[in-house]
């Protein structure tokens, strides 16, 4: 990877810092205190990658032979510390071992692959075979999951709130998305623009997951980090792109603050202006238009969020009507005016980004 040639990678956690902070505030000690630590863990690695951005990263290649259309994927384990990447413990064509949370991380970051490579023809999340890196068990009960601008990173999570986070797949194909992004339309992060790339990655994300399970659109069930919540905490997921706003109301999460439609769009200073709040908007957009056309939705919907993302004329700073604008004119040129021009133009429509 390179910052260089105008990309410029941002950090990007699957924990809104709006959530931490909530959860930095509560009673519980167990609770409070790792979000505290998440927080600070945050703060630095955003920090580190401002500098990483200003200074320049080195290029990374596929390995001498490597094939690009097959992933070469690296697992580390910092072993609880913060010093990435951490030791080697697995990588390309070895055996799993006992570790869970590596193997999942392994699996993880193949079914990303797999989607991009055997559905959109894309070797890997640069395009030209770019190594997948990631590392486990990321300091003590670090609440989050993140992608650097280089590589993935996974915490255990507190066990109170969230378990581990290399649990739920899509949350694995989140992170990697912003890589895809990153190298291709470098959207800002801030605002519509911002929003925009959170929703790209949960675009992507359940897509990864759906086609790893092989779900249809009326199969899956559109949670963003299924499975991530701990026992006894009132929530189902941290995003819901079937219904904005419901993934969990919990006495230490708060209520989910995500809108479905521009009708309740959320202005505000923190977390880059919503960015992960207002992504409910797109994302719910996409959600009614693979719905509309059915099947598998990695399939047309897909197909059409994929070709805006990489078609070229996707401007950094684009707001929700302008990407609105070229998935319609995504649909039109591969499906011309007929069933997918309609369901995505509609699905604009419903949440209240006009196109006209």
């Amino acid at each position: 990877m390179t910052t260089n040639g105008g990309f410029e990678p941002v950090f990007c956690t699957i924990v809104p810092p709006h959530v931490l902070d909530r959860l930095s505030q509560a009673e519980d000690p167990d609770v409070s205190a790792p979000a505290r630590r998440s927080l600070e863990h945050d703060a630095f690695q955003r920090t580190r990658r401002r500098l990483t951005t200003v200074l320049g990263a080195t290029a990374v290649a596929p390995p001498e032979g490597a094939a690009a259309d097959h992933p070469h994927r690296t697992i580390y384990d910092t072993h609880h510390t913060q010093d990435l990447p951490g030791t080697k413990v697995r990588e390309e064509g070895s055996d799993p071992g006992q570790d869970a949370s590596v193997n999942r991380a392994y699996a993880g970051l193949g079914a990303t692959f797999d989607l991009y490579l055997k559905v959109y023809g894309r070797r890997s999340i640069d395009g030209n075979g770019l190594p997948l890196d990631a590392t486990v068990h990321f300091g003590e009960g670090y609440d989050n999951a993140f992608w650097n601008g280089e590589q993935m990173v996974f915490g255990d999570g507190d066990g109170k709130v969230f378990l581990d986070f290399t649990i739920p797949v899509d949350v694995i194909g989140h992170e990697l998305t912003h890589g895809v992004t990153q190298h291709t339309a470098n959207l800002e992060y801030f605002g519509q623009s911002g929003a925009l790339n959170e929703s790209i990655s949960d675009v992507f994300g359940s897509l990864i997951k759906q086609y790893a399970l092989g779900q249809t659109a009326a199969e899956a069930d559109w949670l963003i980090g299924a499975g991530l919540l701990a026992p006894g905490v009132h929530g189902t997921a941290l995003r819901s792109m079937k219904a904005p706003g419901t993934a969990y109301d919990d006495p230490n999460l708060g209520k989910d603050p995500q809108p479905g439609s521009m009708d309740h769009y959320v202005r505000t200073g923190r977390d880059n202006g919503g960015v992960h709040i207002n992504s409910g908007i797109p994302n719910h957009a996409f959600y009614l238009a693979a719905k509309a056309l059915g099947g598998h939705a990695w399939e047309k919907a897909g197909q059409i969020w994929y070709d805006t993302v990489t078609g070229g004329e996707l401007k950094s700073d684009a707001q929700f009507a302008d990407f609105a604008k070229l998935t319609l004119k995504a649909a039109r040129h591969r499906y011309g005016g007929g069933d997918e021009f309609e369901a995505v133009e509609k699905a604009w429509e419903q949440v209240g980004v006009h196109t006209r």
